[in-house]
């Protein structure tokens, strides 16, 4: 079985309450960190990445954010899904190479730009294109971002994962939903659902977002600021 196969399956007939748990790997050594603690995959967060290279969260260069990619991919046996953000202006077909090459199982593609929410009818047209370009190569996660940039309704949420899903998305990603709207979208989503889980004592644990409907459970940028937070930490404790 293929990589991509392996995790495609990771996705299909998951209990409620024990989501797929994928942590963000931001360069080759935490990668190896989260393989070795036993995860069955990976999911590169866009913003994790760029920190690791010095840059702004969307200010990543196309060629440095495959090249760090490739570098994870590389470090670990598991399949790693790739965060491109909204896919750098590039092609589908020139996309989907580039992923292939990286070593890339998957991505997660988002649905504005700079900001503002895309047309869902023309962000639903690029997926199909980068779905036909794909074929079952690729596990494609869209990206819905009405909670960051829309109105923050889940019936909007929702008519977004539909069109996506009939463009050939795998997987709706409706960032910073909340919990309790989980329920809502779980009903009228079909397919795998993505749930962003915080690190903070009072947020839902990656349980208890699945049993509200969540397929997996992915942190953003999270565990490498928690990880930088460490760091510090240290750092600090050196200081004389």
């Amino acid at each position: 079985m293929s990589k991509v196969d392996v995790f495609r399956a990771l996705h299909l007939r998951r209990a409620q309450g024990d989501p797929l748990v994928l942590p963000g790997p931001w360069d080759a050594a935490s990668a190896r960190v989260f393989a070795q603690a036993g995860f069955p995959a990976l999911a590169t967060p866009s913003a994790g990445v760029a920190a690791s290279l010095g840059y702004a969260d969307g200010a990543t260069p196309a060629d440095e954010m495959f090249a760090a990619v490739a570098r994870i991919t590389r470090a670990v046996d598991v399949p790693v899904s790739a965060d491109v953000e909204g896919g750098y202006g590039l092609g589908p077909e020139e996309l989907v190479e580039r992923l292939l090459e990286a070593g890339a199982v998957g991505c997660n593609l988002e649905d504005s730009v700079d900001g503002v929410l895309r047309d869902p009818r023309e962000q639903a047209e690029f997926l199909a294109e980068v779905r036909a370009a794909a074929g079952d190569r690729l596990f494609l996660n869209a990206r819905v971002d009405t909670f960051v940039h829309g109105d923050k309704d889940p019936e909007r949420v929702i008519e977004r994962a539909a069109l996506y899903v009939a463009a050939g998305a795998d997987c709706v990603y409706p960032i910073l939903a909340p919990a309790d709207v989980l329920p809502l979208l779980r009903a009228g989503i079909q397919g795998p659902l993505n749930a962003l889980a915080r690190l903070d004592a009072d947020g839902p644990s990656p349980a208890e977002l699945g049993g509200l409907g969540a397929t997996r459970i992915t942190f953003g940028p999270g565990l490498q600021r928690r990880a930088a937070a460490a760091l510090t930490d240290v750092a600090n404790a050196l200081v004389v």
